[in-house]
């Protein structure tokens, strides 16, 4: 067997290997184009080894351009999308504000965490509802507008 066969077999191998010990996505693409030229090599011998490293970095390249295209962010869609986006539950929400928004900033109580809110200055006690967030923070108005 050439070594040339054998080390584009081993290339590939490895690559899978890499990826399955740290998935991304990245490794996987690489390694089909060492098939590619693994398969190259076995079919047509003499291919100078300037030309398959080239065409590996060509085809490793191309695929994963193909990757960033087409596959890329085509994932499963959650059931559950604001899961670890806990403030967007409380958008639509009324509670009364636990402390006065002062210069844009106060603090609601929603079930037993204290929540820091933005809106126009209130008094402590009045209805506000949630009508958006920024970050942490929940972006609120007066319930009654």
């Amino acid at each position: 067997m050439r070594w040339d066969v054998v080390a584009w077999a081993a290339v590939a191998l490895l690559l899978f290997a890499a990826e399955a010990l740290a998935p991304g996505a990245f490794m996987l693409w690489m390694a089909f184009a060492a098939v590619a030229v693994f398969l190259a090599v076995l079919a047509v011998p003499g291919i100078p080894l300037l030309a398959q490293v080239a065409a590996f970095v060509v085809l490793s390249f191309a695929s994963i351009q193909v990757y960033r295209k087409w596959f890329r962010g085509r994932g499963r869609q959650s059931d559950h999308p604001t899961l670890n986006r806990r403030a967007l539950h409380h958008i639509g929400r009324v509670v009364p504000l636990e402390q006065p928004i002062v210069a844009g900033r106060g603090r609601v109580k929603i079930g037993d965490a204290f929540w820091v809110v933005e809106g126009p200055d209130l008094a402590a006690g009045t209805p506000v509802r949630v009508v958006g967030t920024d970050g942490v923070a929940l972006r609120v108005e007066p319930a009654g507008t």
